[in-house]
């Protein structure tokens, strides 16, 4: 579940947060370790919502000749599309000289319209300084036939779309058949609209952890009381978020690393985390409940239910998802059917529930 912080901004109807740099410089290294290639002569397209705040844009201008990137397309939503949404938010980038001083520049439009920055490969050294842009004819929408275009132009989605359209960016990725790198909050792993894809391998958790929070950069306009707020170098004021992620389709190399298991007997005399009762089985499930990622026995050849953060580890050379049961039993939002094709899918243990759990079999037992 999303923490206080994540539900107040929701109240408010903003659950817009902005990713920081060095978030994303850690993120894609990972997929570059993997294949120092994989955005050469790529066309990358981000549909940020606010590229005047996103950091992906600063990002990925700053390194379009190092990582040989062909063209980058940044997009923003309108600042009056903004207002109805979330309240006025000031533009980082419209109080930089090559937008305020711009002949392009129009007040009206400006209200109105999105912006659309681009680089593009060219003969001369290209970086941050080179961004071009121009007013969109429609305020930037993502579903608007005019970022569609751009969509399918491009060979990368990279953004941290709003959290409440997750599964409908999800879905719109997926209807171009593109390859991605997006923020989410871990809890899309049961969105039945998720779920499958993971499950089918189409979609997997990015290189960084999903554990713990994320520091993020709130957007003015929002009043969100927390102690856990702070000011970061650049004078933003950034909250930490609970449950935030990453996810692609995009190879990283983490996601090939076996885990380190220990055998059941060991599991029992070594690890603090297997109580009695050792391994208890679900139920309504022909299952056993393993309550730690850790605890994974390396020699149980049956089905195994584990918890979600399991995805953060999950190789699917050494295991293979068979299905999700959830703790609030069947909601035709998240996951509420498993495997066995139960409506109401939760995991009872003595008739009592667990958590939301994953169920697993190792490979090599199929």
């Amino acid at each position: 579940m999303a923490n206080e912080n994540l539900k107040k901004a929701k109240d408010a109807k903003n659950d817009e947060f902005y990713t920081q740099y060095s978030d994303i410089q850690n993120e894609i290294n990972a997929y570059l370790d993997y294949d120092e290639n994989v955005f050469k002569d790529k066309t990358i397209l981000l549909p940020c919502d606010d590229p005047e705040w996103s950091n992906f844009t600063k990002f990925f201008a700053q390194n379009f000749e190092r990582y040989g990137i062909r063209k980058l397309i940044s997009t923003s939503y309108a600042r009056e599309s903004k207002r109805k949404l979330y309240g006025y938010q000031l533009d980082l980038f419209e109080d930089a000289d090559f937008i305020k001083n711009s002949e392009k520049y129009d007040k009206e439009h400006n209200d109105s319209r999105g912006k659309i920055f681009t680089l593009e490969k060219g003969g001369k050294k290209v970086d941050f300084n080179n961004l071009q842009w121009d007013y969109l004819k429609g305020d930037g929408d993502f579903r608007s036939d005019e970022v569609i275009a751009l969509r399918d132009e491009a060979d990368f989605i990279i953004t941290n779309p709003p959290f409440s359209m997750f599964r409908e960016f999800v879905a719109w990725i997926n209807e171009a058949q593109k390859k991605f790198i997006i923020v989410g909050n871990k809890n899309a792993i049961t969105y039945k609209e998720i779920f499958p894809l993971i499950k089918e391998n189409k979609i997997w958790t990015g290189a960084s952890s999903i554990n713990g929070g994320r520091w993020m950069i709130m957007p003015n306009g929002i009043d969100v009381k927390s102690t856990k707020t702070k000011t970061n170098a650049q004078g933003q004021t950034i909250i930490n978020i609970a449950g935030v992620c990453w996810f692609s389709n995009v190879e990283h190399g983490r996601r090939h690393q076996p885990l380190q298991l220990m055998s059941m007997a060991d599991n029992i005399k070594f690890n603090k985390k297997i109580k009695d009762p050792k391994y208890p089985k679900y139920d309504n499930y022909n299952a056993i409940e393993v309550p730690s990622v850790d605890g994974i026995p390396n020699d149980y050849d049956g089905v195994m239910g584990v918890p979600i953060t399991f995805l953060d580890k999950y190789c699917p050379e050494q295991f293979d998802i068979l299905g999700m049961a959830s703790s609030a039993g069947y909601n035709p939002n998240i996951v509420g059917i498993d495997f066995l094709g139960q409506k109401d899918a939760r995991p009872l243990i003595n008739n009592k529930n667990t958590y939301a759990r994953v169920f697993i079999r190792h490979k090599e037992s199929l």
